[in-house]
């Protein structure tokens, strides 16, 4: 599949509140089609016109990268405060409910609380996924445009704009992926199993519960990113590595619940 329907299809996926979020893929590549139409001479007006087409296209390319930032920043903000708030919620529940609680017969109240909580924390890791792929997608996007853009046009801005992209924080995933990894622990600590079958069949009930909407958006991130970074002829220096996936329950159980395969 061509990356600018692989795009748009992401786009689709996922959620509402982002979809102006991504980059202008479509927008850009017609600059450089229209940029690489142009004609070529050693006149003075036409070398000026065309340094005036590249500045153009490097001033929206920094406008692309801007919005990315600020959207990505802004995301690990909230998901920083939502992982304490979920830490939270869970300790207030065990002291109040918990074997060891205030009120420890209170069973059912207990039972109730955890699934909300854990309905919460399924929700909370597809959205740092989601988060993830956003930022693999929007790399994929810058790379293939300027390389584009270099081979219509002779240009030699790819590396150098790439060598700058790596420093974004857009592009800087770690605390988002530790998060996902925390998530993850998480809720295999909090929600042991003490027979397989049966940690099978609840987990699958509350990624259901979590399932219409962010669910679906979480498989297809999963199954983005997979294809992004999966090796193959294409595969060169500006390419991302390939994913590897986390061991965790919480992702066996997404793919258990999955008609589509993520592996």
């Amino acid at each position: 599949m061509k990356f600018g329907k692989r795009l748009k299809h992401q786009i689709q996926e996922t959620l509402p509140d982002w979809r102006d979020k991504f980059l202008s893929y479509k927008e850009l590549k017609k600059l450089v089609k229209l940029i690489s139409s142009a004609p070529t001479t050693l006149l003075s007006s036409s070398l000026e016109n065309n340094e005036k087409a590249e500045a153009e296209f490097v001033y929206l390319l920094n406008n692309e990268i801007d919005k990315f930032n600020a959207f990505f920043m802004e995301q690990e903000e909230d998901y920083i405060i939502r992982h304490k708030e979920l830490q939270h919620r869970i300790q207030r529940v065990i002291d109040m409910w918990g074997p060891n609680g205030n009120e420890p017969l209170e069973t059912a109240l207990y039972t109730e609380e955890m699934a909300k909580i854990r309905k919460d924390i399924v929700d909370f890791h597809g959205e740092m996924v989601l988060l993830e792929n956003y930022s693999n997608v929007n790399y994929t996007g810058l790379a293939k445009i300027l390389k584009k853009y270099d081979k219509r046009t002779g240009g030699i801005l790819r590396l150098p704009f790439i060598q700058k992209v790596l420093e974004q924080p857009f592009f800087t995933t770690d605390l988002v992926s530790k998060l996902v990894k925390e998530c993850e622990t998480m809720i295999d600590a909090v929600f042991p199993v003490e027979d397989e079958e049966e940690g099978k069949k609840e987990g699958k009930e509350a990624i259901t519960v979590a399932g219409e909407g962010i669910f679906r958006n979480t498989v297809a991130a999963l199954m983005s990113m997979q294809e992004i970074r999966r090796g193959s002829s294409t595969y060169g220096h500006f390419s991302l590595p390939p994913l590897n996936l986390p061991d965790s329950d919480l992702v066996h159980l997404i793919q258990l619940n999955s008609s589509i395969p993520i592996l």
